[in-house]
């Protein structure tokens, strides 16, 4: 799932830097060795079904599945709950005026957040995917230094696992995230020109970069907590 780019990536952040200093006095471990089922939601609420633990062995998966995650993310009740106050912090902004500040206005702003969700979910974890036989999952590099596990986890917005098992550019992500910010010029009607998608574009790649960063350290401190 691509998340909203300002809240994921201060929330990464932090975390990282928690993680490091805990981390200088911990052993490394072997991820594949000791993987455990993946969070299911990131920070409570964010769907997060397209992860795994580790990337040895690469096992590929195949369209079915690859839509199987896409429709677990998308319609996923935490989904649902982040357009609903998305929704809401964007009606008491009046981001996009045409859509008014009563109730009906509302719901246009929430329809909006959740295509948004929807489609982008679809397209990234799903159809392009299957169309160009990349995987869609993040694969937890587990252990190293936090530098480079951070620069990991931005690494693979850009690189991704093709279904053969080697890497190539993640056409997928990028070709998702744009599909959808053009897709959602035919609703927004203030975000048609080339300098709203630019933006809406550096968001969601912003916001994927976030999702991959709490990704790779979110388990190390749920594990830290329970000890």
């Amino acid at each position: 799932m691509i998340m909203p780019a300002n809240k994921t990536l201060g929330a990464a952040a932090a975390l990282a830097i928690c993680i490091s200093r805990m981390d200088a006095q911990a052993v490394p471990q072997d991820p594949c060795a000791t993987a455990s089922p993946q969070p299911k939601h990131l920070l409570v609420i964010f769907p997060n079904h397209d992860v795994a633990p580790c990337l040895s062995p690469y096992v590929p998966i195949g369209a079915k599945v690859k839509f199987k995650i896409a429709s677990a993310d998308a319609f996923d009740p935490g989904g649902i709950a982040v357009a609903v106050v998305s929704a809401g912090l964007a009606q008491s902004l009046n981001s996009n005026r045409p859509f008014g500040q009563e109730v009906s206005g509302y719901a246009r702003y929430f329809g909006a957040a959740y295509a948004n969700h929807v489609i982008v979910d679809f397209l990234s974890e799903g159809v392009y995917p299957s169309l160009l036989h990349q995987d869609p999952r993040y694969f937890r590099k587990g252990r190293g230094s936090t530098a480079a596990r951070l620069g990991y986890a931005i690494s693979r917005v850009f690189r991704t696992q093709t279904d053969a098992g080697s890497t190539s550019f993640n056409y997928s992500r990028m070709l998702g995230a744009s599909s959808t910010v053009a897709i959602s010029s035919l609703y927004y009607a203030h975000h048609r020109d080339a300098a709203d998608a630019a933006a809406g574009l550096g968001v969601r790649i912003g916001g994927a970069i976030g999702a991959n960063i709490l990704n790779e350290f979110w388990p190390d401190f749920l594990e830290k907590l329970r000890h």
